[in-house]
């Protein structure tokens, strides 16, 4: 359990640490498009550390926030948060700062998608003012061959 954490811009020497978490996600099974096995090589290499705000909670980062800008106005929003350090804020902190950052930079939108089971994640949108927008109908396809629904969400800002 972290004490406190803190909330910064990715740096370069985060890519790694980055890439690592996003593996560990990845492993789960359960709250990423990606399955495993992840090249970390090659995710590291992939960042675009610019769009990425990172927690930091006992000195290694404890999740991240992507937020990619659309040339239409809007911001699409990815949230990973490592599972030791789920239920302390740090998923909401990270939204909080995107929420600002775009409305500052002009932005008129937040969208994301999520799995349809992924309740917790859904809870922290909604208390956060993002509606269901749409729902994908078995759209991604899982290795085991199951097929998951995705949840559409967004904030008008």
């Amino acid at each position: 359990m972290p004490d406190t954490f803190e909330i910064r811009p990715a740096r370069e020497s985060d890519r790694m640490p980055l890439a690592l978490l996003f593996a560990g996600v990845a492993e789960e099974l359960d709250w990423i498009a990606t399955e495993p096995p992840v090249d970390v090589g090659r995710r590291a290499a992939a960042w675009t550390i610019e769009a990425i705000v990172v927690a930091v909670a006992d000195e290694e980062i404890a999740g991240f926030l992507h937020l990619e800008r659309s040339r239409h106005g809007y911001g699409e929003v990815a949230l990973a948060v490592a599972p030791e350090y789920r239920g302390y804020g740090i998923g909401t902190a990270l939204l909080e700062v995107a929420i600002d950052t775009a409305r500052a930079e002009g932005l008129h939108k937040l969208s994301l998608s999520v799995f349809a089971h992924n309740e917790g994640a859904i809870g922290l949108y909604r208390k956060l003012g993002f509606v269901e927008e749409g729902r994908r109908v078995k759209h991604y396809r899982r290795a085991d061959g199951g097929l998951w629904d995705s949840v559409d969400m967004g904030l008008l800002l």
